[in-house]
């Protein structure tokens, strides 16, 4: 019923496209520097809930809908970079409080963060369509063999972009203990999300 034998070349294509450094690794390396290790598990929990929301969208059909209205997909876009800004705004918010001796910087939903992240990522559901339908193969039941690559797709990055951010999470575990570092780690957060806000800014005028 599935054609298992494009698996290979499928897993290539999808650590091509990982690989390079791009949002959503930046994000999980600012993730781990605000928050740690278990702010880390849970937002790429939260990234990897909103992939599955997104491949079973392509898998339904509805991603035909977006890509024939590119104008939905700039303004989820927009969104997302506003909701980057206010991260950059909250985290900064914390960094100085700290530096102020005025307690520990703030947990932060973490899982909502990550799913809100992921849902303003429409390029997620342009890969499943323009990559999926290369990989049908011989599969007799199309829409069950697109769930197992869209499957595939989501565990490989909650894998590889996961570790990053338990990585960057151990890095910030270990500079603690000093008040100076932690306020730098999380003025570097603070950075990265303004960056990918502009970043997805200037993506959205030049489309």
């Amino acid at each position: 019923m599935l054609d298992l034998s494009v698996l290979p070349g499928y897993i290539a294509v999808i650590l091509l496209f990982l690989a390079p450094p791009g949002p959503d690794m930046a994000y999980m390396l600012a993730v781990g520097l605000e928050g740690g290790r278990r702010a880390a598990l849970k937002a790429i929990l939260g990234i990897g809930t909103g992939m599955s929301v997104y491949a079973t969208a392509a898998v339904a059909g509805m991603g035909e809908i977006a890509r024939s209205h590119p104008s939905v997909l700039d303004a989820v876009r927009i969104v997302g970079a506003a909701y980057l800004l206010w991260l950059a705004y909250t985290t900064l918010r914390s960094a100085r409080r700290a530096l102020g001796g005025h307690g520990e910087v703030e947990a932060g939903r973490w899982y909502l963060r990550g799913l809100l992240i992921s849902l303003t990522n429409p390029k997620i559901i342009l890969f499943y369509l323009a990559i999926l339908p290369q990989f049908l193969g011989d599969a007799e039941a199309p829409g069950a063999q697109m769930a197992l690559l869209g499957a595939i797709n989501v565990l490989m990055e909650v894998v590889l972009y996961g570790g990053i951010g338990m990585l960057s999470g151990f890095f910030r575990t270990r500079l603690t203990g000093s008040s100076k570092a932690t306020v730098a780690l999380n003025y570097g957060a603070c950075a990265v999300y303004v960056v990918l806000a502009a970043t997805i800014s200037v993506e959205v005028l030049l489309a």
